[in-house]
Parts: C-alpha cells; sequence; structure tokens
C-alpha cells in the first residue's frame, strides 16, 4: 500500500509568516537570490533561510545581477537541505519552491513538519545561451520577478 501524496499546504491568508525558506536545485541561482532580496527588504522582520536539493557551487552571474541592484552575496554558502537542517533545523513557516524538484522535497518535508509549502516556478536562467549580455538579461528577468513576488507576498498583512 502506498502513501498518500503530499499535498500543498498554503500559508494562512492575511497573515505574514515570521521565518520562509527559499528552495531550489542547487541553491546557487534563484534561491540564493530570492533570500538575498527578501533580507534586503524586510531585514530582521523576516528569518530567510535558502538551501538546494543538491549541493552547488556559486554563480558569477548571481553575483553581478544582485550587485547592480546594491546587494552582496559573496557571503553565502550554497548548501543543500539536509545540511541546513543538521546546523539550523527546519523551523520555518513556510517553504517556497522555486523548481520542481524543490517543491518535490519541499512537499516531503510535510509530512514530519508543520510547515506550509508554496511553489513559485521560477525559470533557470542558466539555461539560457547567448552572448554574455544574453545571459545575465536571463538572471536579471529572474531577479525581478523574484523581486515582485517577495514584495507581494510578504509586505505587511
Amino acid at each position: 500500500m502506498s502513501a498518500a501524496p503530499a499535498t500543498e499546504l498554503p500559508a494562512a491568508p492575511g497573515r505574514r509568516p515570521q521565518s520562509v525558506l527559499f528552495m531550489c536545485g542547487q541553491n546557487v541561482v534563484r534561491s540564493a537570490m530570492a533570500a538575498a532580496l527578501a533580507r534586503h527588504l524586510f531585514g530582521r522582520s523576516l528569518y530567510v533561510g535558502s538551501a538546494g536539493v543538491m549541493k552547488g557551487e556559486i554563480d558569477p552571474f548571481v553575483q553581478v545581477v544582485l550587485e547592480e541592484i546594491g546587494l552582496d552575496i559573496h557571503r553565502h554558502r550554497p548548501q543543500t537541505l539536509e545540511e541546513l537542517e543538521e546546523n539550523e533545523g527546519l523551523a520555518f513557516d513556510l517553504v517556497i519552491s522555486l523548481s520542481p524538484d524543490a517543491h518535490h522535497r519541499a512537499l516531503e518535508l510535510t509530512r514530519t513538519n508543520a510547515i506550509a509549502v508554496e511553489y513559485w516556478p521560477t525559470t533557470d536562467p542558466t539555461l539560457v545561451t547567448g552572448n554574455r549580455n544574453q545571459q545575465l538579461d536571463a538572471y536579471r528577468a529572474v531577479r525581478d520577478e523574484l523581486e515582485m513576488r517577495i514584495r507581494a507576498r510578504f509586505r505587511a498583512g
């Protein structure tokens, strides 16, 4: 007999979470950008973490597009969900998954943790080919989309 499929649990309506975990494939592009943006926008009023399904290496284009808006991500060290759990625990109100593999993993967390999950499908800018400017434009588009969604989701409520 197989287990029932995990379901997506939305955060309580009208209540802003106090802590959020952004997850993507490797914690080097989408979740790293989202965490940096959320920390910048909401400071200490929102506890922010980020993790990946797998271990990844720092992406220099992320550093470039965040520096363009005055954010420094040089101290970010990519970590897996398991590393985060071992080092800090998983005491988050909300997990926002940004890629299909991260969403699947986030839903698995709901089996053993009282945690809400939201899925924000986000383009992977590393898949864009072309010259440096075309690639950077793809990263900028992801940065701007994430900033817009974070502002809308976590504004004071």
